[in-house]
């Protein structure tokens, strides 16, 4: 196969995509909008909180299988528990990625699954508590779209 121009450009505008991608800001939501969204999503206030936990890699390869924990830090009593957490991308196409129910005294408040995005994003984890008040936590993924990081 000889080198010709189309494969010249072809190349060559891969690159300058590659080069505007990693140039680009890498993170420009704020907890705000986080808050924001969630609050448009379900018509209630979040509060951020320490209490829950979203691990995810700020960088991954492909949006395809991003592993995701995520954990709650409750005693799981019939008081003081948590009854379900819900994971939102905002930039994919369906918007919720995961939904997750416990009950007290029969189940740790603790998941470990992969996750599918379609693009650099923040990742927004929804925790519903016993007591009707909803927690929040955030980790921001970078992930390969077009082939680019």
């Amino acid at each position: 196969m000889s080198l010709t121009r189309r494969h010249m450009l072809a190349s060559t505008m891969g690159t300058v995509a590659c080069a505007l991608a990693l140039l680009a800001p890498k993170h420009t939501r704020g907890a705000d909008e986080a808050e924001d969204f969630l609050f448009r999503l379900t018509g209630r206030k979040a509060t951020p909180s320490n209490r829950l936990h979203l691990v995810m890699p700020a960088e991954f390869s492909t949006g395809y299988t991003v592993p995701m924990s995520i954990s709650v830090d409750s005693p799981m009593t019939e008081a003081d528990h948590v009854k379900s957490v819900r994971v939102f991308a905002p930039k994919n196409p369906l918007v919720e990625v995961a939904q997750f129910h416990f009950v007290p005294g029969r189940s740790l408040p603790r998941v470990s699954t992969r996750v599918r995005l379609a693009a650099p994003q923040d990742v927004v984890a929804l925790a519903e508590m016993s007591d009707g008040s909803l927690l929040m936590a955030k980790a921001w993924v970078a992930v390969a779209s077009n082939g680019c990081l």
